[in-house]
């Protein structure tokens, strides 16, 4: 079974086609927090199911008020773990979790610690100093798992 996940964090409010174009396709999508307004969650439930995270930016909105501030997506035998911030992972993460997705610093990466995926998809959102705008893709096979950095071309 080979599942796509799409990535996004920090749209803070703004939604780019190229970030909607660029996760069509995916069977799941987790929005890593700083989402900024409800219709952004809107579009993209409209594209895949949807989990997502509060940022530190959700704070001040109702609709925030319903948003966890940790998730976890299970698929099949895989747990993916989803907060915004790096330092709230806790050290002991739930059964079964091989990928942990953050936001925060609006800075793509990816890195291996201790047999665990930790992806940052970077900021899809306003452009940030000099940071690209990108998204992120996990690609699921069976046990494998393989996340990608996609860097959006703007128009």
């Amino acid at each position: 079974m080979s599942v796509k996940v799409g990535l996004i964090s920090d749209t803070h409010g703004l939604l780019r086609p190229q970030a909607l174009q660029a996760l069509q396709g995916c069977d799941y999508l987790i929005h890593g927090g700083d989402i900024g307004k409800p219709e952004i969650l809107e579009a993209l439930k409209a594209i895949a199911p949807l989990t997502v995270v509060r940022g530190n930016n959700d704070t001040d909105d109702a609709w925030a008020c319903d948003v966890p501030y940790e998730a976890v997506l299970r698929i099949g035998g895989l747990a993916i773990y989803t907060t915004h911030i790096l330092a709230d992972v806790p050290k002991a993460l739930p059964e079964g979790v091989r990928v942990v997705v953050t936001g925060h610093s609006h800075r793509p990466l990816q890195q291996m610690r201790n047999g665990v995926l930790f992806i940052n998809p970077g900021s899809a959102g306003p452009r940030r100093f000099k940071l690209p705008i990108t998204i992120g893709l996990l690609h699921i096979d069976g046990d494998e798992v393989r996340g990608e950095l996609i860097e959006l071309a703007l128009t």
